[in-house]
């Protein structure tokens, strides 16, 4: 599929870290508005997306969307606190996410826009993999039933008003422009700025639990091949392979040159995912997307930097 020309897109969440990344892409050939309040985001991510010209910055938080007056009919909604420990800091958090997802989605309503947005494979914390889009989620934590909450006000939306909108269940998310999320990047980030310093990548239990890393551009891919949804469904943005952090380490000992031995401490939570896995033939059969970067090429592209 080739990529959205000549549009006019909302990206919330557009500073941060998988957000920036597709505004770079959309930039090219878009109108792009982005709004960010820049919690884990940062404007320094949007420069290369700023040189085109294409590109406007509101620091805002989603929930105030109307009052921008914006004219848009596609809305990439990445604009939500997406890690589980924020949410055990503070709760509320969840009132927030499903107050800003409410107003996106009258925003769709009444604009008919198609939206994208960002689900997460945390999800499936608890199902035995391979991890299918039709199961029924169990309870696990704040994050997960904030983002199970968007999924069901969008279907909620699709039935009741004939909105078009796809929420993307990401996996193990890696790449560039992590550094504003600092402690909440993905591992394999966070690894290598350990042991770029000669520091022992921290591991909670033994490294056995196993993660199904993409990188940032496959999900890029995905977001924009989602953009032609009808209805409303659920996809699972992952690679269908998965590796343990113990492997992870290895791979990056290998790729910097380096022997650096992982440090293990005791395993700080009772709900902690151990593996996640996507099964990938609903969104290979559906909306034509299937992962081309591998975790050794993805480790690759970091190092070697853009």
């Amino acid at each position: 599929m080739e990529d959205i020309k000549g549009r006019k897109v909302l990206v919330t969440g557009g500073a941060g870290f998988i957000g920036s990344n597709l505004v770079e892409r959309l930039a090219k050939d878009n109108k792009v508005y982005v709004i960010d309040n820049l919690n884990t985001g940062s404007v320094k991510n949007l420069e290369a997306a700023k040189k085109t010209g294409n590109v406007t910055f509101i620091e805002d938080d989603i929930k105030n969307i109307a009052k921008h007056n914006l004219d848009v009919d596609l809305i990439f909604h990445l604009g939500m606190y997406s890690s589980s420990p924020m949410y055990k800091n503070n709760p509320n958090l969840l009132n927030e996410v499903v107050e800003g997802n409410i107003n996106i989605l009258e925003y769709v309503k009444q604009h008919k826009a198609t939206m994208v947005f960002a689900s997460t494979s945390s999800i499936y914390n608890g199902v035995t993999p391979p991890h299918k889009e039709s199961i029924v989620p169990p309870v696990s934590d704040y994050y997960t039933e904030g983002r199970i909450s968007a999924e069901r006000l969008s279907e909620l939306y699709a039935k009741l008003f004939g909105a078009n909108i796809a929420a993307m269940r990401f996996f193990s998310v890696y790449g560039w422009h992590e550094e504003a999320k600092k402690e909440y990047a993905n591992l394999v980030t966070q690894f290598i700025w350990a042991m770029k310093k000669g520091e022992q990548p921290v591991i909670y239990g033994d490294g056995l639990q196993r993660r199904d890393f993409v990188f940032v551009e496959d999900v890029v891919d995905a977001l924009i091949k989602a953009s032609v949804i009808k209805g409303f469904d659920i996809f699972n943005v992952g690679t269908g392979k998965s590796y343990s952090l113990n492997e992870l380490v290895d791979k990056l000992n290998n790729a910097m040159g380096t022997n650096i031995k992982p440090k293990y401490i005791k395993m700080p939570t009772s709900n902690y995912v151990m593996e996640t896995l996507a099964d990938t033939s609903k969104a290979e059969k559906l909306i034509k997307f299937k992962s081309r970067i591998d975790l050794d090429e993805g480790i690759s592209k970091l190092l070697v930097g853009k």
